[in-house]
């Protein structure tokens, strides 16, 4: 799975619950909306990474009926050590869920959503078919809802997968990094470093239109510099957003949390990441790929048009 989620440890490595500093607690979830999106969500029979991540945001969102739908059903291939999807052999592929999706995104009125995805090495193409069908059926039904994809790395069959989604033009192409090179063999075991990033610059390769974004979780170990060289590849592969948000331990069989990152380092983080010319940053302990993804994407789609404004007033000067 690749937002900010978990997976189990042997007994022998659990550690008991650390307890949260003041800055990232969050009020349990109990609106009207909240009650309202989740009874959606089930009379569809979609998962959301809101519920399956364990996401401390899921009140706030879901009471402004804002959700991220999980497709491909809710059992991951693969068991990283951040997260909190449940392993093992998963189910077939519901041929409806495209259709839910869209209908799920016109009864919540969404101007724009966000939809991810399990882990599925079982199958041939590692669920970049499911992708299309959902934004084909999002084009169809709400044409007016911008589209945000959150993929896996499509282990061994990346190029066909990337080519094929690329092909039904998502608005925003997102694929998590999660951490730093160095703790991917205790961290992110089945994926590589490399190859997501690789991932990103074949987005741009299909088409430099669309919107590349990724992700990092702080608080496992990390160091400073580390999380620079990150923005650096990042930039390389023209990854125009980058999230940084903190790792919270979903249970005590889950990787143990390092380092609680203050709000200001969180800060200081962001103003790094602007420097590089990161189109858009979001920075911030609760900061989790599809928060806040809507209004984002917006402000990127902006500082893109102005960019481009400038560039062309540059040339047209000389």
């Amino acid at each position: 799975m690749n937002d900010l989620a978990t997976a189990p440890r042997p007994d022998e490595d659990r550690q008991p619950r650390q307890r949260k500093p003041d800055w990232i607690r969050v009020k349990a979830p109990v609106s009207k909306g909240y009650n309202e999106t989740r009874r959606l969500m089930r009379d569809l029979g979609l998962n959301t990474v809101c519920e399956e991540a364990a996401c401390p945001n899921i009140g706030e969102c879901w009471e402004k009926k804002h959700a991220t739908v999980m497709i491909l059903g809710d059992v991951c291939t693969r068991a990283c050590a951040f997260c909190n999807v449940k392993t093992g052999m998963p189910r077939l592929v519901d041929p409806m869920e495209p259709e839910n999706v869209a209908v799920a995104a016109g009864k919540m009125g969404l101007e724009h959503i966000v939809i991810t995805s399990v882990d599925r090495d079982d199958l041939p193409d590692g669920g970049a078919s499911q992708f299309v069908k959902v934004i084909e059926a999002l084009r169809r039904e709400t044409p007016n809802t911008t589209i945000e994809i959150l993929t896996p790395d499509f282990r061994g069959k990346m190029r066909a997968a990337v080519e094929a989604i690329c092909a039904a033009r998502p608005d925003v192409y997102n694929h998590n990094l999660e951490t730093v090179p160095r703790l991917y063999p205790t961290i992110r075991p089945g994926a590589r470093y490399y190859a997501s990033l690789r991932l990103l610059e074949e987005v741009k390769s299909h088409d430099p239109t669309i919107f590349t974004k990724s992700g990092m979780m702080l608080g496992l170990g990390e160091q400073r510099l580390e999380v620079h060289q990150v923005m650096d590849d990042m930039r390389s592969a023209d990854v125009d957003f980058i999230t940084l948000g903190q790792y919270l331990q979903p249970t005590p069989k889950h990787a143990k949390v390092e380092d609680f990152v203050t709000p200001k380092a969180f800060d200081a983080f962001g103003s790094i990441a602007r420097a590089k010319g990161f189109l858009q940053v979001a920075s911030s302990p609760l900061t989790r790929s599809s928060y806040h993804a809507g209004d984002d994407f917006a402000q990127m789609k902006a500082a893109r048009e102005e960019r481009l404004a400038k560039e062309a007033a540059r040339s047209k000067s000389r």
